[in-house]
């Protein structure tokens, strides 16, 4: 299973370690991705998702139902 967020499409940037002397070698970011369930109750469920912790924040802040909507309008889910 690939490390990308089920709501949000986040995935793993890359970028590189710098030291002191500036020599620069690849590295990877990878997302902060928690396995989360939600209740939904419109639908009286829970729904399982991978979700990164930015995205916990979005839900907490404007509803599970309004992410999905809007994850459903770009094409996500």
């Amino acid at each position: 299973m690939s490390r990308v967020c089920q709501l949000t499409g986040k995935r793993a940037m890359v970028g590189n370690n710098v030291s002191h002397a500036m020599n620069k070698t690849k590295r990877k970011f990878s997302v902060n991705l928690h396995r989360k369930r939600f209740f939904l109750p419109e639908e009286n469920k829970w729904i399982t998702l991978r979700v990164a912790a930015s995205t916990m924040r979005t839900i907490n802040k404007n509803g599970i139902a309004a992410v999905i909507k809007e994850a459903k309008a770009q094409g996500l889910i």
